[in-house]
């Protein structure tokens, strides 16, 4: 099987919310209060929003494509980190964000993830940085069983705020090989 994956245009920007909008509840705590999740999807990964990354000068979003659909993307961000706990945490400076990691569930368990991460780190490499860092749901034990098989490891911790209350996240990170020559 082939996964087709590919820079994010403008006319994606839809697609991208549909899909943000089925898998982002499953990297959610159990006991999140659905309303929040709601909230955050309509605010936070709208088409607009989308839209907005997707021209946001340092942000690239990469997109598992199954023919009209977009079965999962991901965002890798070059701006610096300005949250000190993520700060104090790096030990790889400068550092790109790995911001957003999402596959639909349709496509679990099929290589479109590990096919996805080889992706994002190729690009975020030629960003000639020398690390990158994620924040992940401390609870979200699939997500982490799968950054520490990508090469992540974990380096400290951060918050996440989903609607009123505030949830942990862990901070992990890893090296990027070293002679890139292309910007993301």
């Amino acid at each position: 099987m082939t996964i087709d994956i590919s820079t994010a245009t403008p006319d994606d920007a839809a697609a991208l919310a549909a899909c943000a909008a089925v898998a982002f509840p499953l990297a959610c705590p159990p006991d999140a209060d659905p309303e929040d999740i709601e909230r955050h999807i309509r605010t936070q990964l709208s088409a607009e929003r989308f839209a907005a990354n997707i021209a946001a000068p340092g942000h690239t979003i990469l997109c598992i494509r199954d023919g009209d659909e977009i079965a999962g993307y991901s965002m890798i961000v070059l701006d610096q980190p300005s949250d000190p706990d993520v700060l104090a945490a790096l030990s790889i400076s400068p550092a790109v964000e790995l911001s957003k990691f999402y596959v639909h569930p349709g496509h679990h368990g099929r290589g479109s993830a590990a096919a996805l991460m080889t992706a994002t780190l190729e690009r975020a490499a030629a960003s000639g940085l020398p690390g990158v860092w994620l924040g992940v749901n401390q609870e979200n034990a699939r997500a982490l069983r799968f950054y520490t098989k990508s090469g992540f490891r974990t380096v400290g911790t951060k918050r996440f705020r989903l609607g009123n209350r505030f949830e942990d996240d862990f901070i992990l990170e890893q090296a990027l090989p070293a002679g890139a020559d292309s910007v993301a």
